[in-house]
């Protein structure tokens, strides 16, 4: 059954202001980009039929949690592997850096998935540890010290790669 009512309407705010995130955190669990369109669509999709998402205390968190899920419980299409182009949803502003770009994406492909994903969720997503925390099933210290621990990784990174061009 296919509601058009009010809570339609929120449910459609909510794929406009949180799509993107939850895109890429698809993306940083399945690692392609059919799967991950497939996840979030399907979450949205039966929000809708169901039509409410009145019982989420925590409407951002619990988006997270369904897509997590989505993702991980999709085993049917993974002979699609079609990548994410580059260029995509990371990054969109006016005045872009592509080489910092490339090198940060470089980067945050490196990171273990774990970290990875806690960076997305964090940045992209902007959940708190707290909200990731619950969305995980991990402790806030854990969460904490897997950004922090990323974070150091990619600065790592990047500080290597800027080195590397002044350097040469």
């Amino acid at each position: 059954m296919h509601r058009t009512d009010g809570n339609t309407a929120e449910i459609e705010s909510l794929y406009r202001r949180h799509g993107p995130a939850l895109l890429l955190f698809a993306l940083a669990i399945t690692g392609e980009r059919g799967r991950a369109q497939d996840a979030v669509h399907q979450v949205f999709l039966s929000l809708i039929e169901k039509g409410s998402l009145s019982r989420a205390v925590d409407k951002k968190a619990y988006l997270f949690a369904c897509v997590r899920n989505a993702a991980l419980n999709e085993d049917k299409l993974r002979d699609r592997t079609t990548p994410l182009d580059p260029d995509a949803a990371w990054f969109s502003p006016p005045d872009r850096d592509y080489a910092a770009e490339q090198n940060l994406r470089r980067a945050l492909d490196a990171l273990p998935d774990d970290q990875r994903q806690v960076i997305v969720l964090h940045i992209w997503g902007e959940l708190t540890f707290s909200q990731i925390s619950d969305l995980l099933g991990l402790s806030s210290n854990t969460v904490a010290s897997r950004y922090r621990y990323a974070l150091a990784k990619l600065r790592d990174s990047m500080f290597a790669k800027e080195n590397s061009y002044v350097n040469s």
